[in-house]
């Protein structure tokens, strides 16, 4: 059997920078994969890409890896967010959309060992981190071990 996968998720919204950086770096994290489908939005402040890089690099010698193979597309990102659409229609999209991308044969469990995947949503409950997290674990026989920063 194999170790566990330790992998955390964090979004950026309502977080102060200090916040976001402190708990990145209380839980040891050495590569933040960036699941954001747009990760250079003015709106994102410090978790702009090149930004968000610069500071990972400094502050923790942490590793920065935008994975839009992870993100939804923007057909099914603006039928949530833009038009207000149901979640359980957005979670069944975003994972047959995991399905058809066939992540779990382009990805191996001991990649994300010590990794937080990030996205903007300040909680995980509605956000396609989780989404990302359980669709690996159903189909690798859950290796991951997920905590939410």
């Amino acid at each position: 059997m194999m170790r566990p996968v330790h992998v955390s998720t964090i979004g950026f919204t309502k977080s102060t920078a200090e916040h976001f950086f402190e708990r990145l770096l209380k839980a040891d994290v050495k590569k933040l994969i960036d699941v954001r489908l747009n990760n250079t939005s003015q709106l994102a402040g410090f978790a702009k890409s090149e930004d968000l890089a610069y500071f990972l690099r400094k502050i923790g010698g942490i590793q920065y890896v935008h994975q839009p193979i992870l993100a939804p597309t923007a057909n099914i990102l603006d039928a949530y967010k833009k038009e207000k659409g149901d979640w359980s229609i957005y979670e069944k999209q975003f994972t047959q959309l995991l399905e058809s991308r066939k992540i779990e044969e382009r990805l191996r469990p001991e990649m994300f060992d010590g990794t937080c995947l990030l996205c903007s949503e300040a909680t995980p409950h509605h956000c396609h981190r989780r989404l990302v997290c359980e669709y690996l674990n159903s189909k690798w026989g859950s290796p991951l071990k997920i905590r939410h920063l």
